[in-house]
């Protein structure tokens, strides 16, 4: 699903020049969960933007779906974000005025159309999530861990190839965290590809193979026998 090969994104401004990613190569296949880890400052952030396709690469090349992506417009970067990928952000960034339904919905107001089946499509997510009966709950009557849920859900509206977590359990107490990792877990036994990114080997530890960025490269990848949740 994913094949970079020596991606570099080096930031150029205030008469410096900061190389952040310095040659990555790495394959991702389809229904794996991995675990990308590091410092701060080992290039994560960086890194999960260019999976994401929010940020283009200085050079090198990233071919997903087997579509090379690295020159493509910004009109059909977008498209391809909105219909095959979905995020999930350690901030949740719900917005607040609309219920959890509503929230979910958001993605596919961005689509090139609007499917008949939309509102039922994300009332099933919801109670996939747990959150079944909280339809009509607006972010401040959520938990955390809850408000969360709502935001995987929200990734999953599209029915993405890929799933990107970036930091989903940083914000939340260690049993919610469990509980968001749990979730996650499920969905790649169901067959979803997910990507996650985590400065917390704990974490990256309920993953099936993990990925260590040092200094703008890969230091180590290796695959693993995921912990227990229970």
């Amino acid at each position: 699903m994913i094949e970079l090969a020596g991606i570099k994104k080096t930031y150029v401004g205030d008469g410096r020049v900061t190389p952040v990613l310095k040659g990555i190569n790495l394959t991702v296949g389809q229904s794996e969960f991995v675990a990308i880890v590091g410092a701060s400052g080992a290039g994560k952030t960086t890194f999960m933007n260019i999976l994401g396709l929010l940020d283009a690469p200085s050079s090198g090349t990233y071919r997903f779906e087997g579509q090379d992506v690295t020159n493509l417009t910004d009109k059909r970067l977008s498209r391809l974000r909105n219909q095959r990928i979905g995020f999930v952000f350690q901030l949740f960034c719900l917005l607040d005025r609309l219920t959890a339904l509503e929230n979910v919905l958001l993605p596919l107001l961005y689509s090139d159309s609007y499917p008949p089946d939309a509102q039922a499509r994300a009332e099933q997510l919801l109670g996939l999530v747990g959150l079944g009966d909280r339809l009509a709950y607006k972010p401040n009557a959520l938990s955390g861990g809850q408000q969360q849920r709502v935001a995987i859900a929200r990734a999953l509206i599209n029915n993405p190839a890929l799933v990107l977590a970036d930091e989903p359990t940083g914000n939340l107490d260690s049993a919610m965290g469990r509980e968001i990792l749990a979730l996650l877990r499920r969905l790649h036994q169901g067959g979803r590809t997910i990507v996650l990114i985590t400065h917390d080997p704990g974490v990256a530890a309920f993953t099936e193979r993990v990925v260590h960025l040092a200094d703008g490269r890969i230091a180590d990848d290796r695959r693993q026998e995921p912990i227990p949740l229970a």
